[in-house]
């Protein structure tokens, strides 16, 4: 599959403000969301149709709605939805590329259709990867204006999408049980996530601006690894089977493989922690 798809009849806009109200809707998970914020932000859009839980992680670009609630997710589009499309006059979707059924339902609209992740094998970073889908140059880092001071303690999330991609727990106790030594250490879990004693948020927002005063952040690669760069955390990112040159988020970010002894990993985190104090400072 083409990484862009254009509805048939419809010519392609080459700035992002030309002609009009431009939605975009972007489905996905956490870190999905986080690496296209750039290319997001780039479009200027009027609106972005999200999944429901992301929706703090666009709010600040535009105004930001369920996909879910707009009816997109229906196998027959209600004429709401439909008539609420042709308000826009550019589409940029990276929802529905696949979806032949829904292609030929908004067949005639402004579409724009775009690969949802970057392909296997893919060269460039998938910041980079999304950026390129809608004309912008590479090398922006996700930001969320979610900032706070230092409040000296570490945050430890050691879960992720998918198991394989998970770093040994008693791994990441092992590092706790150091970096106690120096300062208090959180633990932080998804409403699903089994781990005991750890801090849970009813949503992204509240996830965020907590994260935010963070001195330091460790977890896998995984969406709130992510999050916590785009806040400008200083992140430890823990990488196994996936490419970090394609998937390690941005920013005051240092990867370690999972051959990493927990003794480096917590050092690793009070030297980054150090270093991102010192520039600040600095600055």
């Amino acid at each position: 599959m083409s990484d862009t798809f254009t509805a048939p009849g419809n010519a392609r806009e080459e700035s992002p403000s030309a002609g009009g109200r431009v939605l975009v809707i972007r489905p996905g998970a956490i870190g999905d969301a986080i690496v296209s914020l750039p290319a997001v932000e780039h479009l200027r859009p009027a609106e972005i149709w999200c999944p429901e839980q992301n929706i703090p992680l666009f709010e600040h670009i535009a105004p930001a709605r369920s996909l879910y609630a707009e009816g997109l997710d229906h196998l027959e589009l209600p004429a709401g939805t439909l008539g609420r499309l042709r308000r826009f006059s550019r589409i940029i979707s990276w929802y529905g590329a696949a979806r032949e059924e829904f292609r030929q339902q908004v067949e005639g609209l402004p579409f724009e259709f775009h690969r949802a992740v970057p392909p296997d094998g893919c060269p460039v970073h998938a910041v980079d990867f999304h950026l390129g889908q809608v004309g912008a140059p590479p090398g922006a880092a996700p930001t969320l204006p979610f900032r706070a001071a230092p409040a000296g303690y570490a945050v430890i999330h050691p879960f992720s999408g998918s198991p394989r991609k998970h770093w040994p727990l008693e791994r990441f106790r092992e590092a706790a049980s150091i970096l106690e030594q120096r300062m208090p250490v959180f633990w932080c879990a998804g409403p699903e996530e089994e781990l005991d004693r750890a801090v849970r948020f009813a949503d992204l927002r509240g996830l965020a601006r907590w994260l935010a005063a963070a001195s330091v952040y460790i977890g896998n690669d995984s969406g709130i690894s992510h999050l916590a760069a785009a806040c400008g955390v200083p992140v430890i990112a823990l990488f196994g089977p996936t490419d970090a040159r394609v998937w390690a988020p941005r920013g005051r970010v240092c990867v370690l493989p999972f051959e990493a002894r927990p003794e480096d990993v917590a050092e690793a985190a009070l030297s980054l922690m150090r270093r991102a104090g010192n520039e600040s400072a600095s600055g």
